[in-house]
């Protein structure tokens, strides 16, 4: 796709074309969005915006994070091709993460939605709070 933008009913037609058709498996902005969306990964994204870090220095950054669970959404981030996993042969063998440049150009348009979210996190909040009140 060019990034002309165009109607929601022509993308959804041209995801079905591009999915042969079927459920829109291939939908790029599902897939794409699915990716970074993670309850941990927008977190790792941007600590690792501001510089390379170690396993360790990750999980003390963000304490309620299983090592299980790091180990994981780094893994599945550098899948997706935004950090690159460095092994230094040192002993102990130390990893660190940095972002790709693919990964710093997604974060330039996520830090975006980060700031919105900082800056309207509370009406978010008051919404949820009156819908919620709303329904009993």
């Amino acid at each position: 796709m060019d990034g002309k933008v165009i109607n929601l009913k022509s993308k959804m037609e041209v995801y079905k074309a591009i999915s042969g058709g079927g459920n829109f498996a291939n939908c790029p902005v599902r897939d794409v969005i699915q990716g970074v969306s993670g309850k941990w990964r927008s977190l790792l994204m941007m600590a690792l915006a501001e510089r390379p870090y170690r396993f360790g220095e990750l999980r003390r950054l963000v304490p309620d994070i299983s090592q299980r669970m790091l180990t994981q959404t780094l893994h599945d981030l550098q899948r997706d091709g935004y950090v690159h996993r460095e092994v230094f042969p040192t002993k102990p063998p130390s990893v660190e993460y940095s972002l790709t440049d693919l990964g710093r150009s997604m974060f330039g348009v996520f830090h975006q939605l980060i700031l919105w979210a900082e800056l309207n996190h509370d009406a978010v909040r008051a919404a949820r709070a009156d819908f919620d009140a709303a329904q009993c």
